[in-house]
């Protein structure tokens, strides 16, 4: 039987902060320049421990999560809003139940109830994924462990679950115990559409705008190709790109990102024969859309295996689309903790029936802000064993953006590890140090300012 501890969500607050781009965001068929910042803060109470606060962030990335071209950004925005109200209502003053059994008792209903209103899966999960992260971290600021030491305790209370029955019978407790959680993640550096690639450009913040920029500054060997979906005219970037990081980097890996937009399987097969002519890449990440992602099957070619991202949507996602072709499947934190660790024991167990590493997890940003979302994220990807990341919030965002100075200062001096003096994210020799999360609580020992945030009224 899992292990745990129960609890009760007793109050609930939403809250936004705007976020300007100090650098257009070209992913897809899209561009982010700004977009608001989710900061969630739960009452909870654990018996025995008191009542205490918990708290998440995460950038609400229009385009992403709901890529129909009949809504709008705010429309997307607002979809994920609902889903977070959704989701906080359904939890609070709930029966007492672990962390994790909060999440699986009302999975299912809170899908049914965001595909009623029109919302993607991603949009449903991305509501969850923010409130079960506070909730996570008032459980282990109240019984003052650490985010690493509660998941391999199990005081979250993993287990066997109707929403992913073939992983049952997985030794769970034992499983999350032999956890080694990273002291060290490599940053993976984004190559996003309209980056410039040759020159070495500054800008006026002293912050690298170029690739060769961003190898000076950062000591950067991995890195993440984004795609547009024409194989003649991805494939000619790419060989751009790579010749930049051949002069500059040398001994380097790197991944792509389709981000959905090979409508076809022809043109994929043509990135993946073109491909083949270049270094290979690590994985493909997402070329087809993810409605497509589970009703073919999709090209084999062991030097490009596929990795399954924006089609992630529920937990049952990776286990369907695996037969399909689907090698790998992405941790991103807005998807949320438990489809991480879920995929994650998956992969162990495919793996261990195979006898051969057949199967992979990647970590992978959706420009995570400095302060709660970024370290929580690192946090899991710390936690899953994942030894490189992508990380984009620091390039493309403005740091800590408008948070107040204090603000600032304090995640900076809790976390000197993560943060230089102008409060921005230290990636040294393209490497991040991340000793500092593992201080009781979920990855955080300072806390936003809350006068600092506006009502959520999306």
């Amino acid at each position: 039987m899992a292990a745990g501890l129960n609890l009760i969500v007793r109050a609930a607050d939403l809250r936004t902060r705007p976020v300007q781009l100090r650098l257009p965001f070209r992913f897809g068929a899209n561009t982010l320049t700004a977009c608001p910042q989710l900061f969630a803060r739960v009452d909870v109470e654990v018996p025995g421990h008191g009542v205490t606060q918990g708290f998440a962030a995460e950038l609400m990335v229009p385009k992403w999560f709901d890529k129909r071209a009949e809504f709008t950004p705010a429309d997307n925005i607002a979809h994920l809003a609902a889903a977070t109200r959704n989701a906080t209502q359904a939890y609070r003053n709930d029966t007492p139940a672990t962390a994790f059994s909060l999440f699986t008792r009302h999975c299912a209903a809170l899908q049914e109830q965001g595909r009623a209103r029109g919302l993607t899966d991603l949009s449903i999960g991305f509501g969850q994924a923010v409130v079960d992260r506070a909730v996570i971290d008032a459980l282990c600021r109240a019984t003052q462990r650490s985010f690493f030491d509660a998941a391999r305790q199990n005081l979250l209370g993993l287990g066997d679950t109707p929403l992913a029955p073939d992983m049952a019978g997985w030794d769970w407790p034992g499983w999350l115990a032999a956890m080694q959680p990273l002291r060290r993640i490599e940053a993976r550096h984004t190559v996003g559409l309209l980056d410039e690639i040759d020159a070495v450009r500054f800008g006026d913040d002293g912050l690298p705008i170029s690739l060769r920029a961003v190898i000076e500054r950062y000591g950067h060997k991995s890195f993440k190709i984004k795609l547009g979906g024409d194989p003649k005219s991805d494939l000619q970037r790419l060989r751009s790109v790579l010749t930049v990081l051949d002069a500059t980097v040398g001994d380097y890996r790197y991944t792509v990102d389709g981000n959905e937009q090979y409508a076809s399987i022809d043109a994929l097969n043509e990135l993946l024969a073109g491909l083949r002519t270049l270094k290979a890449p690590l994985y493909v990440e997402q070329p087809v859309p993810r409605d497509l992602s589970f009703s073919t099957p999709l090209p084999s070619d062991p030097r490009a295996p596929l990795l399954m991202d924006e089609a992630d949507g529920t937990l049952a996602a990776f286990a369907n689309g695996r037969a399909l072709g689907w090698s790998g499947v992405s941790s991103k934190a807005c998807k949320g903790v438990y489809k991480s660790l879920i995929n994650r024991a998956r992969c162990e167990r495919w793996n261990q029936e195979a006898g051969q590493p057949l199967h992979f997890m990647s970590a992978e940003d959706l420009t995570c802000q400095a302060g709660l979302s970024v370290q929580q994220d690192l946090a899991l990807v710390a936690l899953l064993g994942i030894t490189h990341s992508e990380r984009n919030g620091h390039h493309y965002g403005r740091g800590f953006g408008d948070a107040p100075e204090a603000e600032q200062r304090a995640f900076s001096s809790a976390h000197p590890d993560l943060y230089d003096k102008h409060h921005r994210l230290r990636i040294e020799r393209g490497v991040i140090k991340i000793d500092s999360l593992f201080a009781p609580g979920y990855a955080h020992a300072a806390e936003p300012d809350w006068q600092a945030t506006q009502a959520l009224e999306y």
